[in-house]
């Protein structure tokens, strides 16, 4: 039985621990998917997510605007995690690619959500290129004014849902300033003229990605969200609601991975004994719970923080991103070792875990980014003082 007694802790309301267990319930009948194929996969999880309503936290009701549950979101995620890898993936896309437009869209722009709250279309976040991934001030990706249109041109690349989303959220150079300050975001149809899918990426954990290409394509002036040269401090601003929440699908990962180690020190024995009565393996029990119940607390500190008014929790999303993301990574490697040749059979759920888990060790900014965000925070406050 997963341990749920983190959910009355004082971060949260009566709706998120009725959302918990509703949505608990409904992973146990639905998951996980059958990840066979994977695009396939994807579609049918965010249509599904969108029919039972679960996709509804991602992105603003634009008939009934209030700002986005960053709790609710990482409850959700740690849920989807617990129980499959891809249904995380697909419930976080949603909101990671629709972030933008939730924060900073027109009206027009956020008739996409409705569609992408529903599961009827799917979304993605296009920042990363070839030549800037951490460093998305040094962009290449060009968006030029046309008379009363922008043509884009460049690549992005390690883009999730790439090939299989209907609208990409894309962070180009329109050059008000060098640097950050002359990027702009705009909002473009997967079927836009010029834009092509270069090359579907292929990753240890089976994820729909991609490299886009852009030659040429032409959108209107109104597809930009926000102002001219605002596109970093949008894409800062969706990160920092959504970076928390990586931690919480490392957090869903890590909580299944104790919870199979538990099961399996009971069951297992060695030398005429459970495993569970040897020294060792309660040293390793005890350090995995630690590590959860801590990142645990990082986590939904930050999103508590963000729901309770912060205009920017920078600081405390990266912590709880890191330390989340790579104790996760301690935690699923002793569940490995604790079970032994099943720990690396193709197939078994702790093994699935030991590929999911890499990646977000990198994405949405990697730990040694995350280090240097913390420090320069760090820094920023003392200097203040």
């Amino acid at each position: 039985m997963p341990d749920r007694s983190f959910l009355d802790w004082p971060f949260f309301e009566p709706r998120h621990r009725e959302w918990a267990e509703k949505l608990d319930a409904w992973c146990a009948q639905n998951l996980p998917a059958d990840h066979h194929d994977v695009d396939a996969a994807c579609r049918s999880l965010v249509d599904l997510l969108g029919r039972d309503g679960w996709l509804k936290p991602t992105a603003v009701d634009a008939a009934n605007p209030a700002p986005l549950d960053v709790r609710m979101l990482c409850i959700t995620r740690e849920t989807l995690a617990r129980h499959d890898g891809l249904a995380d993936f697909a419930f976080a896309m949603q909101g990671l690619g629709t972030g933008a437009i939730s924060l900073f869209g027109t009206d027009g722009q956020k008739r996409w959500l409705e569609k992408t709250r529903a599961g009827k279309a799917i979304s993605a976040f296009a920042l990363s290129e070839p030549r800037s991934g951490s460093d998305v001030a040094n962009m290449d990706m060009t968006a030029t004014k046309d008379g009363d249109s922008y043509v884009l041109d460049g690549e992005k690349t390690w883009i999730s849902n790439g090939g299989i989303a209907d609208l990409y959220v894309v962070f180009a150079r329109t050059g008000e300033a060098p640097g950050a300050k002359g990027i702009s975001a705009f909002l473009v149809p997967a079927d836009a003229k010029g834009l092509e899918v270069a090359e579907r990426l292929e990753v240890i954990a089976p994820h729909p990605l991609a490299r886009l290409s852009f030659e040429g394509v032409r959108v209107p002036a109104s597809a930009m969200i926000g102002r001219p040269g605002e596109g970093f401090k949008i894409a800062m601003s969706v990160l920092d609601v959504f970076r928390s929440t990586v931690g919480a699908a490392a957090l869903g990962f890590a909580r299944r991975a104790f919870d199979e180690s538990v099961k399996r020190a009971g069951e297992r024995k060695l030398f005429g004994a459970p495993l569970a009565e040897l020294q060792m393996v309660q040293g390793h029990l005890a350090e995995m719970a630690l590590d959860i119940d801590a990142a645990a607390l990082l986590i939904y500190r930050a999103a508590w923080t963000k729901d309770s008014g912060a205009a920017r929790v920078t600081r405390e999303a990266a912590m709880a991103k890191l330390f989340a993301t790579d104790k996760a990574q301690e935690v699923i490697d002793k569940a490995v070792q604790l079970h032994g040749g099943d720990g690396v059979r193709k197939g078994h759920i702790v093994e699935s875990l030991y590929r999911e888990i890499r990646a977000l060790r990198i994405y949405e900014g990697a730990s040694d980014v995350q280090k240097v965000v913390i420090a320069r925070q760090v820094l920023a406050d003392v200097q203040k003082t």
